[in-house]
């Protein structure tokens, strides 16, 4: 009975436009458009991209801003605590925020950092390029 009725409810599919058909002769020209002979340009990959990036003159500043490291160290002892793998050696320390700082502190995290300019383009420095002042050692007068 719960068959029957759902048979013969309206699904609402009958309002749609039926799809366009093609015309016979568009068939064959689709299978005989082979461009074997036509000279293909290598597509650029990625580490080519990357070694460009690199190699140019980048117009942010080289240090790591206090809004960046609050963000990494914030996201990567998220990561820590749901599991992640840890990227050094552990002495003691069950903290996911202490783990997330001592990579921090070694250049450990692979995080990259991408920072938009005014006009519409974009920087991307990887953590370990970028210089990390801990607001901490200057505080206390460390190293």
């Amino acid at each position: 009975m719960a068959d029957d009725d759902y048979n013969d409810m309206d699904m609402g599919y009958e309002d749609e436009p039926p799809e366009p058909e093609i015309e016979e002769g568009a068939e064959e020209d689709l299978e005989n458009n082979n461009n074997d002979d036509v000279p293909v340009e290598p597509i650029e990959t990625e580490e080519k991209e990357e070694h460009d990036s690199k190699d140019k003159i980048r117009k942010t500043s080289k240090y790591m801003t206090k809004y960046e490291r609050a963000r990494i160290l914030g996201t990567r002892a998220l990561q820590i605590s749901m599991n992640a793998p840890v990227m050094v050696e552990l002495e003691g320390e069950s903290d996911p925020l202490e783990i997330a700082m001592k990579e921090l502190r070694e250049r450990k995290i692979p995080f990259t950092i991408r920072r938009y300019l005014p006009d519409g383009s974009y920087e991307d420095w990887g953590v370990d390029e970028l210089i990390v002042e801990d607001s901490w050692k200057r505080q206390v007068g460390g190293d």
